[in-house]
């Protein structure tokens, strides 16, 4: 299972700029809202996608999707893990949460 992270230390290393963070979400969802500086990355996609999108292996890559109950953002850890990232958390509330707290999204024109 990937180690987790809460909603209070991963606003601060996102403000820090200290973490990739990566939105498993359908691509329309992504559009709508999703977390500040958050890249797309669906499960199919990651095979064809990681390596270009996420170059550095070891950096701190968190994921996330809806909520607790979306088991997508898990998947992406879990393919992610597999083709060697070794930094990669899971954000589990997901950004149902991080709206619920008032925190700034952003949206793709």
């Amino acid at each position: 299972m990937t180690a987790p992270i809460s909603r209070a230390d991963l606003d601060e290393a996102i403000n820090a700029g200290k973490v990739t963070v990566v939105d498993t979400l359908p691509p329309a969802y992504y559009a709508q809202q999703h977390l500040p500086g958050a890249l797309n990355l669906t499960y199919d996609d990651v095979t064809e996608k990681a390596a270009e999108l996420l170059p550095d292996i070891s950096a701190i890559i968190v994921v996330y999707c809806t909520n607790a109950a979306c088991g997508t953002s898990q998947a992406v850890a879990n393919k992610l893990t597999a083709l060697g990232y070794t930094n990669v958390l899971k954000y589990r509330e997901g950004i149902q949460d991080w709206v619920a707290a008032g925190l700034p999204v952003e949206a793709s024109t």
